[in-house]
């Protein structure tokens, strides 16, 4: 088990882009959270399978119809046993 913290740039506010991180999340059995920052970023925080994560975040990189991604920078973190779900805030 592992967690990923990733940040993605680009056009991803106001397009449904948490709830595509969260709706693919879920499919892959992830736990964690997505969140918009006063930036114009997404944070994600991903939990689990290292391969589900690395599957996830080739699944950012493109994101909705509506998104387009210009860069997503992933730092590897400690597990966070705490987190069970994967909610939008």
């Amino acid at each position: 088990m592992v967690r990923a913290h990733i940040l993605v740039s680009g056009l991803v506010q106001g397009v449904g882009y948490r709830y595509f991180a969260q709706r693919n999340a879920v499919a892959l059995g992830l736990a964690g959270f997505a969140r918009n920052l006063v930036t114009g970023e997404v944070e994600i925080e991903a939990q689990g399978e290292r391969g589900m994560i690395e599957d996830y975040i080739k699944q950012l990189r493109v994101g909705p119809r509506a998104a387009s991604v210009s860069h997503v920078a992933v730092d590897w973190v400690d597990v966070d046993p705490q987190i069970k779900d994967f909610y939008v805030e």
